[in-house]
């Protein structure tokens, strides 16, 4: 691992082989020697970069973001320019992750807040858990298509799919979108299929107020990449809400009664 000084307040990793944990030392010692930027680079899938940190500092990352990146972040900002593995934005609270590539599995993982971008296609059960914690709306949103379980147990917060450059008949979602959900929203750009919702949601139709609020939303999205906002806008918007607040309530209750004996 070599590290270099840019300038004042500009420092660069080249991280090769080093370890995730000498390489996140070395994150926090700049940060507490009051680097506003640190550069990545050759970045070969270590983890939990950017580990809680809270101090406003920009973060880019040259090569592949190992797993948990950005885990309880609560003000950085983080580029990846190339794709990122399992679990992004897991736990995060404030702050940006934008990821100039593809994503693994449970990205945004009980993400309570903050920004994060993707601007390929994501894995399965993305989104889950997400929620809003008081004054905290976490906004997650994916260039490309999702695949199983999209939303699972959603809570709070925006979950936003594009599927932009798709191929013609492949799906946006995979099976079981948005099962257990019970708060939030979900936008899907283009139709989402019956078969593949869970029984806990149903589709509505979105009104002008609501377009402009995702419009607004998407000028994040569109500014990161490069992309136009009307053009994303052109195709309509499915909007996934849950229909109860308690999905699996009766069920619980039901194994309750049996196992206290109030049930036969």
């Amino acid at each position: 691992m070599e590290v270099k000084q840019l300038n004042e307040t500009t420092y660069e990793i080249v991280c090769r082989t080093a370890h995730y944990k000498i390489v996140n030392q070395k994150i926090r010692e700049l940060v507490n020697k009051n680097a506003s930027k640190i550069i990545l680079r050759e970045v070969f899938g270590q983890r939990y970069i950017g580990t809680g940190i809270k101090e406003p500092i920009k973060i880019e990352i040259h090569g592949i973001a190992g797993n948990d990146l950005g885990i309880f972040l609560y003000n950085p900002k983080i580029e990846v320019f190339g794709n990122s593995q399992d679990c992004v934005g897991n736990t995060m609270m404030k702050g940006e992750i934008i990821v100039r590539g593809h994503a693994g599995d449970v990205c945004g993982y009980g993400m309570r807040g903050g920004k994060v971008y993707i601007e390929g296609d994501v894995g399965y059960r993305v989104g889950i858990h997400m929620k809003g914690y008081k004054e905290f709306v976490p906004t997650l949103i994916i260039g490309g298509k999702a695949g199983n379980f999209f939303g699972e147990y959603m809570a709070g917060g925006k979950l936003i799919l594009l599927g932009l450059n798709r191929k013609t008949g492949e799906d946006i979602v995979g099976d079981y979108c948005a099962t257990g959900m019970h708060g939030g929203i979900i936008y899907v750009r283009g139709e989402v299929p019956e078969k593949y919702l869970g029984k806990e949601v149903k589709i509505f139709e979105i009104d002008e107020k609501e377009k402009n609020l995702l419009k607004e939303e998407l000028k994040g999205f569109a500014n990161r990449f490069g992309l136009s906002v009307e053009e994303i806008m052109s195709k309509p918007f499915t909007k996934i809400v849950p229909v109860s607040a308690r999905p699996y309530g009766r069920l619980y209750a039901h194994r309750w009664g049996i196992a206290s004996g109030v049930i036969k």
